[in-house]
């Protein structure tokens, strides 16, 4: 039943990703991102991963969501027309793709208990955890304490993305109206 979950999760992200690349109405592919990220973050609940799941259900449905609705609010709704064949950006993502598929080829098959995590981190975790945190639960203790820095950078990436934006959009400073610079795009 669980394959069937997967199965279905990811024929719907990829339908979302066809979407995302036919539209031209930037505020749709903005609310297809953020259906994606939901349904990514359903796949990691389903493998288990609440953590990331957290994560990505924040920062890729939410976060991402508000700045990239925030910035087309500044800007102009409807993408251009390239002005080049996209022939080249298809290329590098298929070479792209195809390296992370060949990457994957030598990963340890998902749930193997006899894969490294599981011989040497696990393990570590739970003889360890109480004695070196003094939490109860390993998971917790995994996300409070032992990942605790992956949680700050984690904070200071979006912090990073978010004052990006800001500068990106910082004409407001200096008089430039929305409406004035939609004006001069028509033009």
């Amino acid at each position: 039943m669980e394959a069937w979950i997967d199965i279905i999760i990811l024929f719907f992200m990829a339908v979302t990703v066809f979407a995302i690349a036919r539209l031209r109405n930037l505020l749709a592919v903005v609310m297809l991102g953020g259906i994606y990220s939901l349904l990514a973050a359903s796949i990691f609940v389903v493998m288990d991963a609440v953590d990331v799941a957290f994560t990505e259900a924040s920062v890729g449905a939410g976060i991402s969501t508000i700045l990239f609705i925030g910035t087309l609010a500044l800007t102009t709704r409807i993408e251009k027309k390239p002005a080049h064949t996209p022939l080249l950006p298809l290329i590098v993502v298929c070479i792209t793709g195809a390296v992370l598929i060949f990457g994957t080829l030598d990963a340890a098959v998902y749930g193997d208990p006899q894969s490294p995590a599981m011989q040497d981190v696990a393990p570590y975790y739970l003889e360890n955890t109480k004695k070196h945190t003094g939490i109860p639960n390993v998971v917790t203790a995994v996300l409070a304490s032992y990942r605790g820095y992956d949680t700050l950078g984690e904070v200071t990436v979006i912090f990073t993305a978010g004052i990006g934006v800001i500068l990106l959009l910082g004409s407001w400073r200096r008089g430039i109206s929305a409406s004035t610079r939609r004006k001069e795009e028509e033009e």
